[in-house]
């Protein structure tokens, strides 16, 4: 039987990069160069998003409430924690805070190079893992998850990076979890 390879991501080693448009500073948990990356944000005024054209983005609320992000085509509806929303780089956005700062998980990856998925589980939830790498992210309080019989117990801001799991069943056994998951494109 196969067996994935599951390191654990250690918070004392993440990365603090600053935004590209010099408005904050986000806090990179994994990552694979220009490619793609995994963070975590705090957004503590409104103001314009960095321009990331040719990639793709999503982003999850996972602390405050009352972000929306304003585009020319429409607002984008983040009030809610723990709902993902997708939308592509190079959208002209400005963030709207309507009840104080808040943090955000992003995954963003090179469009020509990996697809990017982000969903949340909550304890008891389970889903199966396809091709490529996940990153499971613990946000706010211990979470535990179920991989292969084995239970993988963190703290809050822990992670693990999860690969060679395709078709694995993982298993939101407490707490909840940012599952991200990056695949290459074939070419």
């Amino acid at each position: 039987m196969k067996t994935a390879v599951v390191t654990r991501l250690d918070p004392s080693r993440y990365v603090r990069t600053p935004w590209k448009n010099g408005g904050g500073v986000t806090t990179d948990i994994a990552f694979n160069g220009d490619t793609w990356r995994f963070s975590r944000t705090p957004i503590t005024v409104a103001g314009p998003f960095s321009d990331y054209t040719g990639f793709d983005r999503m982003q999850v609320l996972v602390a405050g409430s009352g972000l929306v992000l304003q585009t020319p085509a429409g607002d984008i509806d983040v009030r809610r924690p723990f709902e993902p929303v997708r939308f592509a780089g190079e959208t002209p956005i400005v963030s709207r805070l309507e009840a104080g700062p808040v943090q955000v998980v992003n995954l963003i990856g090179d469009r020509s190079r990996v697809r990017i998925d982000l969903v949340v589980m909550n304890a008891g939830g389970m889903g199966h893992l396809g091709p490529g790498l996940h990153i499971a992210y613990y946000p706010a309080e211990r979470a535990a998850l179920r991989l292969q019989g084995e239970e993988h117990d963190l703290e809050a801001d822990g992670g693990l990076r999860i690969e060679d799991a395709d078709g694995m069943v993982a298993t939101c056994s407490a707490g909840r979890i940012v599952l991200g998951s990056i695949t290459c494109v074939s070419r």
